[in-house]
């Protein structure tokens, strides 16, 4: 049985088994681990690890942003968006 904890990416908001699993794959295992890596890099890092594949910001980028600011992905002010995309490049 897997115990839910404040830090665990499972359950968390914006958070769904797709999402862990791809977090997992680049080394966060955590809600700690994502705040360490940042939401940009981490997106950065699923991306370069799946060449040829599209991770749509909505549901990737700001998801992640979203559960580090305990806030719905489209919750994120827009001025926090323009600046989460102008970071990804």
């Amino acid at each position: 049985m897997i115990l839910k904890t404040k830090n665990s990416l499972m359950g968390a908001k914006n958070i769904g088994s797709t999402i862990v699993k791809r977090l997992n794959e680049i080394g966060v295992y955590s809600l700690a681990d994502l705040a360490e890596m940042t939401s940009v890099k981490a997106y950065k890092k699923i991306c370069e690890r799946h060449p040829g594949k599209i991770f749509p910001v909505c549901y990737y980028l700001y998801s992640l942003e979203g559960v580090l600011l305990d806030l719905h992905w489209n919750d994120l002010p827009n001025d926090v968006k323009s600046d989460l995309l102008h970071q990804v490049g």
